[in-house]
């Protein structure tokens, strides 16, 4: 290793599909946290932890990542993605506003991870998927990537200081 080598920072990956799949893994692994977890105040925290970073997740995407890609993948996958992002706001501000004495609580946090898995596929797993067609789109992954993580810095420390808002539907 030269010195030059050594001395450079730790680039970030700003490309918008790295992003958003290290986001994935990371509230996947939250779900799991959950089912495993015991507990009413714990399963909530992970929970309330869950929605912050779906609610920050979905937003970026619908500001940012989609509008990029209009006319530039498959339409119906869009479309699709924005729908699939309403149904999972409806359960995470039911989720945030009753909170763990609601006796489907559980049951509800079960379901939004099975929506978040379906759109997780679609986005990045199944055959032609949204990150594959971004990426063979005219599209600048690292700029949209670099904008993405500034806003989603802005979100996070809305999230630490003021809270954020319900989810926003942007289709229902």
């Amino acid at each position: 290793m030269t010195m030059e080598t050594a001395m450079k920072p730790t680039e970030v990956d700003t490309d918008a599909t790295h992003i958003l799949a290290a986001d994935h893994r990371a509230v996947e692994a939250l779900f799991e946290e959950f089912e495993k977890a015991s507990g009413t105040d714990r399963k909530a925290k992970i929970a309330d932890r869950i929605c912050t970073e779906l609610k920050i997740h979905a937003q970026i995407e619908e500001e940012i990542f989609y509008p990029a890609l209009k006319g530039k993948i498959d339409d119906d996958l869009l479309k699709e993605a924005y729908v699939e992002h309403d149904g999972a706001k409806i359960l995470i501000n039911d989720i945030v506003a009753s909170g763990p004495d609601d006796e489907f609580f559980e049951a509800k946090v079960t379901v939004l991870s099975e929506e978040i898995k379906h759109h997780v596929k679609e986005e990045e797993k199944q055959h032609d998927n949204m990150f594959q067609q971004a990426r063979a789109a005219d599209v600048d992954l690292d700029a949209l990537g670099e904008r993405m993580l500034a806003r989603k810095e802005e979100l996070k420390r809305q999230a630490e200081t003021a809270g954020l808002p319900p989810a926003e539907l942007a289709t229902m």
